[in-house]
């Protein structure tokens, strides 16, 4: 038998029946599942106690360590009576406005005025040629002169009854006829002698000596600017709020932030069907001369107050698509028993905007605080500070009554 042989047989006796052999397979593999097994679970537990680990410092981290407030502006909901206003667009027009013209037709011999002039009424202003009408004029009072002389002697004499009352009555006929005739023509004189019709403003000039003038054609403009008509109109929803005598506040674009005052003097009685508005004329003053007649104008009607409302200003509220919201200003009371500052968004309902102020019908009440200027760096829940610049300044004060 060779060796080998021999050598196993020996060990196989040795090791008795049912006995694996040293060093197997399966037991060196369970062994290194045990041990890979222990490994992993020695790094998970660490990879997990790392990141409890960190979590924590982290959140101590920001603890101690939280951002300073937001400087802001704020400012205080206050109470007020807002005015009632109406608004609406028109345009100025004259209370006297024309074209000033002939009646009659003839050449000019004769500018009088100076384009622009201011003139009173019955101011000449263009002379037409009336030397013929003159002479007419001249004929029928010599006519007059001798008629009257005729009439005088035909009643003395018919009144000693050396003559019939039939030359008299000729006579008076005759003088009448002749003074027909020169009031006639004195008409006619005074129709080539155009004069202003009232005071005002004289236009551009539209003639020249010499250019014969037919009648209707125009000479030059004439305006009455102490007294000007603002027509606008209103819905009819609003008619009902309009009366006879209510102020009127006119803004021009000519003069921004100037405002003119007048008073409602016409409402026209009819609404009209195509649009369902309502005309209404206001009377202005324009002493100063600086409105003009066409003039687009930007009337407001004072309405009688309404109860007083929440307002704050207007830069206060953010304006979005998912409605308007405003920062509230709220002390906050810490553990330690200290005190600070954060910035709430709340969301309300807006009203009317007057002149920087904008109405809270919901959602702040008089006395709050809120964040003016600065809501861009905010979230809310966000700790502030409250500035000591002052407010940027609202130019125009809201109207009063």
């Amino acid at each position: 038998m060779p060796a080998n042989a021999e050598k196993i047989q020996h060990e196989t006796n040795a090791r008795g029946p049912g006995e694996q052999p040293r060093g197997s397979k399966p037991a060196r593999r369970l062994r290194w599942f045990i041990i890979v097994g222990i490994l992993l679970a020695i790094l998970v537990g660490g990879l997990v106690g790392f990141n409890a680990f960190r979590s924590h410092m982290i959140a101590q981290f920001f603890a101690n360590n939280k951002p300073p407030p937001v400087t802001v502006s704020a400012a205080e909901a206050k109470s007020e009576v807002i005015p009632n206003l109406l608004r609406a667009v028109g345009e100025l027009a004259a209370v006297h406005q024309v074209n000033v013209t002939s009646d009659v037709s003839g050449r000019i011999t004769d500018i009088l005025f100076t384009a622009g002039a201011h003139v009173t009424k019955g101011t000449p202003l263009v002379q037409l040629f009336d030397k013929p009408d003159q002479g007419d004029l001249a004929n029928y009072k010599a006519q007059a002169k001798v008629a009257e002389l005729s009439l005088d002697r035909a009643k003395q004499l018919a009144a000693r009854q050396f003559g019939p009352q039939a030359t008299v009555d000729q006579a008076q006929a005759a003088f009448d006829q002749a003074n027909a005739g020169i009031a006639k023509t004195e008409a006619i004189i005074s129709q080539k002698l155009v004069r202003a019709p009232f005071d005002g403003v004289l236009g551009v000039r539209h003639v020249e000596v010499g250019q014969f003038l037919t009648a209707g054609t125009q000479i030059v403009s004439l305006t009455d600017l102490s007294t000007l008509f603002a027509n606008f109109t209103v819905t009819e929803k609003d008619s009902g709020k309009l009366a006879v005598g209510q102020v009127v506040r006119v803004e021009v674009d000519a003069y921004p932030g100037k405002t003119f005052d007048g008073k409602i003097t016409t409402i026209e009685p009819q609404i009209a069907t195509d649009t369902r508005n309502i005309r209404v004329q206001a009377t202005i003053q324009n002493q100063e001369g600086i409105l003009k007649p066409g003039m687009f104008a930007t009337t407001t009607v004072v309405l009688p107050e309404k109860p007083a409302v929440v307002t704050v200003p207007e830069t206060a509220v953010d304006y979005t698509l998912y409605g308007d919201s405003v920062y509230l200003i709220k002390e906050k009371k810490a553990d330690d028993g200290k005190t600070s500052l954060t910035a709430e968004r709340t969301f309300v309902r807006t009203g009317d905007r007057v002149n920087g102020r904008a109405v809270i019908t919901k959602g702040v009440e008089a006395g709050d605080k809120v964040v003016a200027v600065g809501q861009l760096k905010l979230q809310s829940g966000a700790a502030v500070e409250i500035s000591k610049d002052p407010l940027p300044p609202i130019k125009n004060p809201p109207p009063r009554n």
